[in-house]
Parts: structure tokens; sequence; C-alpha cells
């Protein structure tokens, strides 16, 4: 018998126990419970009016998930409390992009899901600002729950440019404050914004982009078997590239 039949052999007669157990009705293995947090970001991963998180990246994690042998929880959370589950383990998995004072606590997937942009924001009325020096004494918009990335926190919180800083709920009111001058510039991410424009039929702003973000999957060291979760998806994700398969995300 040649050395290569043997190993060949083998993986036949598993392959045949595997269909027996089938046959027999013999249950597949229970998905393993794990805890995705996410913030409202839509129109990517949202909770709509009757508490039924939706959105296209809601999609994507589900679907990969479950084909990896996982059963997600998804749960909305302020950017802060989602932070510190990442760091606690309370919350096991996050679509993001890596922040630094993340670094010791988490994980990151290989694959590329997608990338968005931080931008400032200003109306088609006013010239474009410079950076750091036009925003001195200006009054800035921002999204309530949202952290941004070290740099930028710096800039707000810099005493010298004494920034004003208004917060609002939602996109789409932060669309409006800066529309009717209750702000000069709007700091948000290109996504939402593109949405909540949408939806209020306004045309496009103009803007100075502060920030590429890179979206992975970023997995909690103390999730339960981290490497595990984090390989499965990267091989989830080869699988539907290698097969043609649409990741749904622009």
């Amino acid at each position: 018998m040649s050395r290569l039949s043997i190993p060949l052999l083998l993986a036949l007669f598993f392959g045949q126990a595997q269909a027996a157990s089938d046959a027999e009705g013999v249950a597949p293995p229970t998905p393993i419970p794990v805890i995705f947090g996410f913030y409202e970001f839509p129109p990517s991963i949202y909770t709509d009016a009757d508490g039924v998180v939706r959105g296209r990246m809601h999609d994507l994690a589900e679907a990969m998930l479950r084909r990896a042998g996982y059963a997600p929880e998804f749960r909305s959370l302020p950017s802060a409390r989602l932070y510190n589950g990442l760091r606690d383990g309370s919350v096991h998995l996050w679509a993001g992009s890596r922040k630094p004072d993340l670094q010791d606590y988490v994980l990151e997937s290989r694959s590329l899901l997608t990338e968005t942009t931080l931008n400032l924001y200003y109306r088609a009325d006013t010239p474009k600002p410079k950076i750091p020096q036009d925003l001195i004494g200006r009054d800035l918009i921002l999204i309530s729950g949202y952290t941004y990335w070290p740099n930028v926190n710096a800039m707000l919180a810099d005493p010298a440019l004494a920034v004003v800083l208004h917060r609002t709920s939602n996109h789409v009111s932060a669309l409006q404050m800066l529309e009717r001058r209750r702000g000069d510039f709007l700091l948000d991410y290109a996504v939402p914004v593109d949405q909540a424009r949408e939806e209020l039929g306004m045309p496009p702003l103009p803007y100075v982009v502060l920030a590429h973000l890179p979206i992975h999957y970023i997995i909690s060291r103390k999730a339960p078997q981290p490497e595990a979760l984090r390989d499965a998806l990267d091989q989830v994700y080869d699988e539907m590239i290698a097969a043609g398969e649409e990741i749904g995300l622009p």
C-alpha cells in the first residue's frame, strides 16, 4: 500500500462515519454564543423603531458568524460602554476600526470589511476651513455617544482653540443644526451622514477628511477562545471571496 493511500483511506473512513451520523439523525454542534456590540451607525447597523437590529453590517455579521458556528447576540451600546466591554470581555466582538487605547485588549481580523472616513462638514456658503486654525472659537456639532481618534479628541480639548461643542442625538438633527446655523461645522462619519442627507433631501455637503478608517472585526482578548473566533471569521471571509459572494458593504 502506498504512503499516499493511508491518509486518503482515513479521510474516506471519517467521511463515511460522519455521513452515518448524519443519517442517524445526530444533531449538529450547538452554535457558540457570541456578544456582538455596536453603536448606532445607520444604515450599516442600527436599531429600528420596533427595536430590531438591521443594516448591511448586521446582515453580514449574522451570516458570517452563523456560518462559522456561532450564535450572535447584538447589543446596541454607547461607544464608551462598547469599548469598556471589549476591555473586560462583556462584549466579544465589534465591527470597527481599532482604537489605539484598545491595542492591548483586542485582536483584529485580517479581513477588511469596508472603509469609512471621519469628516468635518461645513456649509456650501462658507469657505473651506484650515485645520486647526479656523476652528478657533467656532461652534462644532457632535453626535452624543460617539468618541473619536486621540488626535481629534486632543484638538477638540485644546484650550487654545476654545471650540464650543454642541451635541445632538442623531445625524439628521445634526445636519439640521448645521443648516440652521446653530453650528459652524459638523464632525461626523461619512456613511451615516450620507444616509441622513438622503432622508432630508439635502444636497452633498463640502467637507475636510480628518481620518480614513478601515473596518475590521475587533475581538476582545477576554472573549471565549478569541483567536479561534478571529480565525473562523477570516476563514469564512476567504471562502466568500473565493466563491465570488458579495460582502454587501459599500
